[in-house]
């Protein structure tokens, strides 16, 4: 335990000394002249008896909207016309602050948003003290303007961001006299934000198109998790996060250690701010650096390459703060789980061209299976440097270490999971998986004018896994003898990847164009060996007896592998909007890929293999809006998958890549302007897939005509119903099966897939009166049956589990408490695809957390 508390202390110490300069930057408050339209407003106190004399006012309520010419930032009080404020410019930045008065929000004491719209990267108001609050505004490429109008709603301050300015004729200035936000002679507005900056509805993801567009504009489904969703729900692994999305599914780990991701029925690949995260074998998916998850559905080879047809995950991290930001969060819970997090921003000089960010964590926890226990350390720090007006430099990275047990879970019998005791183990104790990732990254980019931009960015990956534990090999379903293997292996994955975007804003007469132009390579190798695969002491599944039994590592490895992966890919997109009503979408992506693999048993000679291939992936999208809040699209994607290693067709030649193509069509309806919902139907194929070759009598030869399909309905809804009444809920249709192949499996259901599922996790926090700020969380989660192979042997029986919550929050601190399987059902998350790994799902489960603001 003091070795566990030195860790912490370590990583609380070293979080310190990296963001402590940015205390540095907090410069003396300056008076400087009024913003224009405060003539009216009394001058602040200049006595104590006049400062005592004045009461505190509270802001209860922050609000952003668009305007013609920019956004208006609402303060809502009823006693604006007691406040004096004061003004500055700091670099890109526009600060006002207002002494006397004090920020209530029901969800915290910050509100922050970024980039609200285009010229403004962000949005914060904070309390700057006990009883002054301050409010920033953010340019892109320069200081915005800022006008004062004062309303019964409360403070108006009308951003005009400098490049609006830029495209305006010089005129003569006149004097403005204030004047009441009025409906009359302007077009409709529409919300960005309104009430808290944390919610549950995004209106804006970057995944499916490598730019900032609004989600009714994309013509395929993606959905967002943001921060709000993972804090409410106590979420602080990936896959827990992405069951609040349709057609999602849990297909269980790998050996215990490594997550699947299954979106559509098919297997998605996971990326880190647009960037393939090559972590298959790099242990369970964080979030704890994580802003939010975006989720795209369907292939997307055409702007990210080779990948699976299901989809891509996509985790978009936190970004440094322009202004000091500091949260502590402790966690205990059930089984023995401890948890600290640190995340620390603020600037590191006077003019805040240099940001900071620090994130990190130590946990260290049990589990509800004997003899199961892991340790996890984190950090990740991010910096980002203004080169100048129009360009920006962030660098971060992150190290990963993680121990923990490896843990197969239970096995088949017959057409059920066995009938055992969840905490039953059926491994060796002093089995274990080792796992260290680090990452190390740069993103570029610059804004030539406002029309063209160019951005490069880089990551390098390394991921050192180390296992240790005897295999499963087969089972004798009558005595229940588990029969084994001793295993040892170390691999060392690399990765390298460079990516560069030119996009481009322009019009052929009335018709408008986004135009995304770029070029991506990586490098993976991967050096593994392996060992040795001898018999092992067998167990008995229904009284097992563990041997304790250890044997050599280094000594018994006796199979060695390296390769080496080139990719290169080239891709161009355009967005078009013929008028504002109708949009397509409209791009294509040309891949060339080559793989050199050797291969080497102990006292064998190297055998060599070579492939190299290229494919073509376009996808065609269409957005029409009859409504504002309404959209109705149709699209069609492409994906592909290279055939990698020593698979060779029956004369010798390698099997090209697997294809995917999806028909996907769908409404997206914002119902309020805070509570969106997207409806989808698709039809998803995989072709080339590789099945036995039936005029062959070796079974290891195969040829490619095989074919599975996912055909279903998904329905997603997010936002805020009333104030402090927030939903997310989906359900899904999945009919996944194998439509093509020359044995008995066609026709076949593919694994860990329900044809039905559905979640729904709604919070309510009381708004005002003495209990402002406590709330409840309520979750639902349904999986109907699955097959727990492709087989179809045997099934996986549906479930429902009951989650809960209860939290306070009040000023800057909160406390929650959340319950996972409330009535402690006995349920099973997916297999390995096998029937001899079988995992279940937590059983009653209560997570304590307390975190506090600064």
């Amino acid at each position: 335990m003091s070795n566990q508390l030195q860790k912490l202390a370590w990583t609380i110490g070293l979080a310190l000394v990296l963001v402590n300069p940015s205390v540095l930057a907090e410069n003396n408050q300056k008076p400087m002249s009024k913003i224009s339209q405060l003539s009216d407003i009394e001058k602040p106190a200049t006595s104590i008896q006049q400062w005592l004399a004045q009461s505190l006012v509270q802001v209860i309520g922050v609000k952003l909207q668009a305007t013609d010419k920019g956004i208006e930032v609402i303060l809502e009080t009823n006693q604006s016309d007691q406040l004096q404020l004061t003004n500055k410019s700091e670099g890109n930045s526009y600060i006002v602050e207002i002494p006397n008065a004090q920020l209530r929000l029901p969800s915290g004491n910050t509100f922050r948003q970024e980039k609200p719209i285009a010229g403004i990267t962000e949005v914060t108001v904070t309390n700057l003290d006990a009883n002054t609050i301050r409010l920033m505004v953010t340019g892109e490429t320069d200081a915005p303007q800022v006008e004062l109008f004062d309303d019964d709603e409360g403070l108006i301050f009308g951003v005009i961001p400098a490049v609006s300015t830029a495209e305006t004729p010089q005129t003569q200035p006149t004097p403005q006299q204030p004047e009441q936000p009025s409906a009359q002679n302007e077009e409709p507005i529409e919300l960005v934000v309104t009430g808290e900056q944390d919610g549950y509805r995004v209106e804006e993801a970057s995944t499916a198109t490598r730019t900032d567009t609004p989600i009714r504009d994309i013509p395929q489904s993606i959905q967002v998790i943001p921060r709000e969703v993972l804090k409410d729900q106590g979420t602080i692994r990936v896959r827990d996060a992405l069951q609040n999305v349709s057609g999602s599914t849990n297909a269980g780990y790998y050996q215990g250690f490594s997550e699947y991701l299954s979106l559509r029925g098919f297997n998605a690949n996971l990326f880190r701010d647009g960037i393939r995260s090559y972590q298959d074998f790099g242990g369970l998916i964080e979030t704890a650096d994580i802003e939010r998850i975006e989720v795209l559905k369907g292939p997307a080879s055409v702007l990210f390459g080779d990948a699976p047809p299901g989809g891509l995950v996509n985790l978009v991290t936190k970004q440094p703060l322009t202004q000091p930001f500091y949260s502590f969060e402790g966690t205990v819970g059930s089984f023995s789980t401890y948890r600290g997090a640190i995340d620390l921003s603020g600037p590191l000089n006077d003019s805040r061209s240099i940001l900071s960010r620090f994130n990190a964590f130590y946990e260290n926890a049990g589990s509800f299976r004997d003899f199961v226990n892991s340790e996890r350390v984190f950090l990740a720090p991010k910096f980002k440097f203004a080169l100048g007006a129009n360009t920006n430099l962030t660098i971060d990275g992150s190290w990963l270490q993680e121990t923990r047990t490896a843990d197969d879970g239970t096995v088949a019998i017959g057409n059920r999971p066995a009938d055992l005791p969840r905490e039953r183990f059926l491994g060796e104790p002093f089995q274990d998986v080792e796992i260290n990732v680090t990452n190390f990254s740069y993103l570029f980019d610059h804004k030539f004018n406002d029309q063209w931009s160019i951005r490069n960015a880089f990551r390098a990956q390394f991921v050192n896994l180390e296992r240790y534990y005897p295999l499963r090999d087969s089972l004798d379903e009558e005595t229940g003898e588990l029969s084994r293997l001793k295993y040892f292996s170390q691999r060392r994955d690399n990765a390298y990847s460079v990516q560069t975007d030119v996009l481009g804003k322009f019009s052929t007469g009335s018709i408008k164009h986004q135009l995304l132009l770029g070029f991506d390579y990586t490098k993976n190798t991967e050096d593994g060996t392996f060992g040795d695969f001898e018999p092992y002491p067998s167990i008995n599944i229904f009284n097992p007896v563990y041997t304790r039994l250890r044997y050599p590592k280094r000594e018994i490895l006796n199979f060695f592998r390296d390769d080496t992966l080139d990719k290169y890919g080239f891709y161009f997109q355009d967005q078009i909007e013929i008028i504002p009503q109708l949009k397509l979408l409209a791009g294509g992506r040309f891949d060339i890929f080559e793989q050199n693999r050797s291969t080497r048993n102990l006292g064998e000679e190297k055998e060599e293999f070579f492939q190299s291939d290229s494919k073509f992936s376009p996808r065609l999208g269409i957005v029409y809006q009859p409504s504002q809040n309404i959209s109705l699209y149709a699209s069609y994607a492409t994906s592909f998958e290279p055939s990698f290693g020593a698979s060779r067709n029956g004369n010798d030649e390698p099997f090209k890549p697997e294809t995917g193509r999806q028909f996907e069509i769908g409404v997206k309806a914002d119902i309020t302007r805070n509570l969106s919902a997207t409806l989808a139907l698709y039809d998803l194929r995989k072709q080339n897939v590789t099945v036995d070759d039936p005029n062959s009598a070796d079974p290891n030869d195969q040829i490619q005509t095989g074919e599975q399909t996912s055909r279903g309905i998904e329905f997603d809804i997010a936002g805020e119903i009333i104030p402090g009444w927030k939903v997310i809920a989906s359900y899904a249709y999945i009919d996944a099966f194998i439509s093509k192949d020359t044995t008995d499996l066609e026709g076949r259901r593919r694994e860990n897939i329900p044809e039905h599922s559905a979640s729904l996790w709604t919070t309510y926090e009381i708004q005002q009166g003495s209990l402002q700020g406590l709330g409840f969380g309520l979750g639902l989660f349904f999986v109907g049956d699955r097959f727990g192979d492709l087989d179809n042997s045997y099934v996986l029986p549906s479930y429902v589990r009951t989650d809960a919550s209860v939290f306070y929050r009040r000023d800057n601190w909160r406390a929650a408490l959340n319950i996972r399987n409330l009535f402690d059902k006995t349920y099973f998350i997916g297999s390995e695809g096998t029937r001899l790994g079988v995992y279940y799902g937590e059983p009653l489960t209560l997570i304590g957390s307390f975190a506090i603001e600064f």
